[in-house]
């Protein structure tokens, strides 16, 4: 079976087969051949495509990659105005100035700051963080309700089901939905809970733990998502008191984390089983 290399590549497009990262160096450490050229390493990715060895990834439906994108980028313009906020209470502190009282996210509180400096460039300094975060208030408001009205186009079903979750609001549906998409991609929950890095992998050798690995594999938006669904939920009392028992079981460190994973596994069987967010199962489970 002697294909070559554009070949195999031809037909993996055409079947939906993506490579992912690093599969050149996972053939090179199986076959280990002495010689190596297109025609060899055509013969050994096919080889292990046919023994089911070579693992692929999901093919991400090109209708919804732009709206993933957007969506994604909305969650850098949310953070560059973090950025610049944070600079400005950090100028005040260098100039021996008091923060303001009130949160500058909101545009009214944002009146007068920069004529609290003396120094003409540290005002202008000022001036200009707030003047792009009052524009990136207004991208970004834009901007997540063209998300939100195309979500309800796309997936109406799946967004008001994540909604339902106690503290989740659009942006974070929104976030999950779209780096989901097709919840049936994953066969276990478990394979969900690992690609959405909500679990740590042991690393053992003869017996022995030496701490935890491929803590970089899977999706860090949708880690990042879940995460913030969880802090949320906490403003509901009832899951406050579940955050202190598993505080008492497990300590203030991990209480987190597992509350944070046992959220995941709710989300995976809210989307396989088409069912909104039930709080009592969620305390007893």
């Amino acid at each position: 079976m002697h294909v070559r290399w554009y070949w195999l590549s031809d037909f993996c497009a055409a079947e939906g087969i993506t490579f992912v990262l690093g599969h050149a160096l996972y053939m090179r450490a199986i076959h280990g051949a002495k010689a190596k050229n297109d025609r060899i390493d055509a013969f050994k990715i096919a080889s292990l495509l046919r023994g089911g060895n070579m693992p692929v990834s999901y093919v991400y439906p090109a209708a919804m990659r732009a709206t993933r994108d957007l969506l994604r980028r909305r969650l850098y313009l949310v953070r560059e105005r973090g950025f610049l906020l944070a600079h400005v209470q950090n100028t005040h502190h260098q100039n021996n100035l008091p923060t303001p009282g009130a949160s500058l996210q909101w545009r009214s509180n944002r009146a007068g700051v920069a004529e609290h400096f003396t120094d003409e460039c540290v005002r202008r300094t000022v001036e200009v963080d707030l003047s792009v975060v009052s524009h990136l208030d207004t991208v970004i408001r834009e901007l997540e309700l063209y998300l939100t009205n195309t979500t309800k186009e796309q997936d109406a079903e799946s967004f008001h089901l994540l909604r339902s979750i106690p503290g989740v609001g659009k942006v974070l549906a929104m976030s999950i939905l779209y780096e989901v998409h097709d919840i049936a991609r994953f066969p276990t929950v478990q394979d969900f809970a690992s690609y959405a890095r909500l679990i740590r992998c042991a690393r053992e050798s003869a017996g022995k733990r030496s701490g935890t690995s491929g803590s970089k594999i899977g999706n860090a938006h949708l880690k990042w998502a879940i995460s913030e669904a969880a802090v949320l939920m906490l403003r509901h009392g009832d899951v406050e008191k579940l955050r202190n028992r598993l505080n008492r079981k497990h300590g203030k460190g991990k209480a987190m984390g597992v509350l944070t994973h046992k959220l995941g596994r709710t989300i995976y069987y809210m989307l396989l089983r088409k069912k909104p967010f039930d709080l009592e199962r969620f305390l007893a489970a």
